[in-house]
């Protein structure tokens, strides 16, 4: 989940390296982390996130994104029709996603690429369950928007 979020957020080719830099800064600054205060997936993740607003800070210039042609998950599929499909679907929700403001960006990849409960990104983000209830409305919202004038059609 952590190199999702990270690598949906990121140009492919150091979504890898920021990973490491997460996993460097956390345990050089284990000692920081409370438990109980909040759960340690929320603190890794608040890492992550820091290191990818510096990543843009420092990277200005460039914001593009590249799409590699397969990326690998736990389900493996076989058919080649498939993999094509869903290689395309994925590429095309990158462009789009990559094109909203950068806290549905975050939201949409917390809640649907990684999973997470509301509960959990509030604590990651540092706002209310409320708040990210309505932020995931607006994202899913914008994002719908933003694949329609990409000329993508869904059926439900």
């Amino acid at each position: 989940p952590l190199y999702r979020y990270i690598y949906y957020r990121v140009n492919s080719a150091d979504a890898e390296d920021l990973l490491e830099t997460v996993f460097l800064k956390a345990w050089e600054n284990i000692h920081q982390y409370t438990k109980g205060k909040f759960s340690f997936s929320s603190w890794v993740f608040r890492i992550a996130h820091n290191l990818v607003v510096d990543y843009y800070r420092m990277n200005k210039k460039n914001t593009s994104y590249e799409l590699p042609m397969h990326l690998e998950t736990e389900k493996r599929e076989h058919n080649p029709i498939k993999v094509t499909e869903n290689t395309l679907n994925q590429g095309v929700l990158k462009d789009a996603i990559a094109k909203l403001k950068k806290h549905y960006q975050e939201v949409i990849i917390h809640k649907f690429i990684n999973g997470f409960s509301n509960r959990e990104m509030a604590k990651m983000m540092n706002k209310t369950e409320g708040s990210i209830r309505i932020l995931q409305f607006r994202a899913l919202k914008a994002l719908k928007k933003e694949l329609e004038l990409m000329g993508v059609s869904y059926k439900f």
